[in-house]
């Protein structure tokens, strides 16, 4: 295991950000691809990633205190210098503060899919949501997604999908372990339970 670095190395707070802002100005190493988690919940995906592919930059974001910091803390004994995480809204950060062209990918696993019709509104996948991703995905850049929720799927098919700016592309095989889509916590779970998978992955058109 590397160096335990402190947690306040890696956990940033949004008050101290430039808005808009480019986090790959947030790394040592500026010069390497940025892909961004929304909703790491323990980090697990997010470490794994970060350790197995040290050439690239992670930015995890997560709004329930409690996991935000289990996942800092793995981070941190893990010595992950290409590791950064926010405790923030994720909708609202994507929305609002991400400069243009600046990810290489967006990551979004098992967002809440808000499931009451009342709560629509709070869902990540919504047309005026995706414009910002788009605004801030390079050209090329990509969307993974994937959900347990078969109506939730639905409504990513036709927000993502409907879009000329976006094409589908084949979903990495090699994120997660055997028998995983991305291992993360909330699909070991769900694998344990049983639950149907679905998954979605496209990029930015030049």
């Amino acid at each position: 295991m590397s160096e335990k670095l402190a947690i306040e190395s890696l956990a940033l707070k949004l008050e101290d950000l430039p808005q808009p802002v480019d986090p790959r100005t947030l790394f040592p190493c500026q010069d390497r691809p940025l892909e961004v988690e929304v909703g790491i919940g323990k980090g697990t995906f997010l470490v794994e990633q970060a350790r197995r592919r040290s050439d690239v930059n992670f930015f995890g974001i997560e709004w329930a205190n409690k996991y935000y910091l289990y996942a800092a803390d793995r981070c941190a004994r893990w010595g992950l210098s290409n590791v950064r995480l926010l405790r923030t809204d994720a909708r609202a950060f994507v929305e609002a503060w991400l400069a243009d062209g600046c990810l290489d990918a967006l990551h979004v696993y098992f967002p809440d899919p808000w499931p009451k019709k009342r709560h629509h509104k709070r869902r990540f996948f919504r047309e005026h949501t995706m414009n910002h991703v788009v605004r801030a995905l390079r050209p090329g850049g990509r969307l993974f997604a994937a959900t347990d929720h078969a109506e939730y799927f639905e409504t990513m098919q036709a927000v993502v999908l409907g879009r000329s700016d976006l094409e589908e592309v084949p979903f990495p095989a090699d994120l997660g372990g055997p028998g995983e889509i991305v291992g993360s916590n909330f699909e070991r779970k769900y694998i344990r339970e049983g639950r149907t998978f679905h998954r979605l992955a496209v990029r930015r058109r030049a």
